[in-house]
């Protein structure tokens, strides 16, 4: 078993940190504040993050790079993908561009994107989710799970009555398709068409439900190593779980300082560091230091596997 190591870095507590990116090309970890509003550059040379808010933007829900831009980054807006232009040093920034937008009908005002990845081809895999403060995110399943292209320029809908779309992540040996929908508090996998970007064959991973109880957490962001071990972070549950695609069981389990563990991307310069984004508020409730920290793991013996850049 690795032994590893977590320690928190030189960043600022987010409300909501999520969608760590790291950078291959900078060499940068890039995540975003939902609630706190910011966009964020970690740069791992000098140990310093970098945090920049958007004008007239008061949340945001993830942030991927531009392809053939060192600053250019879509981020999710609301229903909307915008266009930021950035210098990662700069402590305000402004939305130069939309990309596009899902669900314009009134039905679905109250749904905000939640957590987006690219697959290898700069396509933009991005759900959907209700607003917290539009009531309990566990009573509603209005979301769906959308592909952007920018060959079309146009989403398309993959998968719908989604509660919370969270952790993506691809097998691009086995051509697999990992997908969290937090509230069905699972890992499902799909068959996925690296042509098209179409994702079929739906079935259950692992289900995390104990004897058929909930359990005392829900599965939230998710990456992929190079051998294929996803790592499942776990709001309320203080550790990012390692689960085997081949077997669908529980590998190892990373422990935490604190609960509300929302994301993780490999990186450093060769890919073997885990960081990880954690949360330090829910609703109206607070939760002391080092909760909303930044963190990196190490001595995991593993790889991760290389993030991609949007072509927006």
């Amino acid at each position: 078993m690795a032994a590893y190591k977590v320690e928190q870095l030189n960043a600022p507590l987010a409300v909501l940190g999520e969608g760590p990116h790291w950078d291959d090309e900078t060499q940068n970890l890039y995540y975003i504040d939902i609630y706190g509003g910011t966009v964020n550059r970690y740069c791992m040379k000098e140990n310093k993050t970098y945090t920049a808010t958007i004008e007239n933007e008061p949340f945001l829900s993830f942030i991927t790079p531009v392809e053939g831009s060192n600053d250019e980054f879509a981020i999710g807006i609301g229903r909307r993908i915008g266009v930021i232009s950035w210098d990662g040093i700069s402590n305000t920034t402004k939305v130069v561009r939309i990309v596009g937008e899902v669900e314009k009908e009134a039905k679905f005002r109250t749904n905000r994107f939640n957590d987006a990845k690219c697959d290898r081809f700069g396509r933009l895999y991005a759900g959907t989710m209700r607003l917290e403060e539009c009531g309990d995110i566990f009573d509603a399943a209005d979301g769906s799970l959308y592909k952007y292209e920018k060959a079309t320029n146009s989403f398309d809908w993959l998968k719908g009555k989604i509660g919370v779309s969270n952790g993506l992540a691809w097998n691009d040996t086995t051509n697999k398709f990992y997908y969290i929908d937090s509230c069905e508090l699972d890992v499902k996998e799909f068959d996925y068409d690296p042509k098209t970007g179409a994702i079929s064959n739906e079935k259950k991973l692992i289900d995390f439900r104990v004897n058929g109880e909930k359990p005392e957490f829900v599965p939230d962001g998710m990456t992929i190593d190079s051998q294929g071990f996803l790592y499942v972070c776990t709001w309320g549950g203080s550790r990012i779980i390692r689960v085997d695609p081949k077997t669908g069981g529980i590998d190892m389990e990373i422990q935490f300082p604190t609960a509300r563990i929302t994301s993780a991307a490999f990186g450093g310069p060769n890919l073997d560091i885990l960081f990880v984004t954690t949360a330090s508020k829910q609703v109206e409730q607070q939760f002391p230091p080092p909760a909303g920290g930044l963190f990196k793991v190490t001595g995991l013996n593993a790889v991760g596997t290389k993030m991609y850049r949007i072509k927006a």
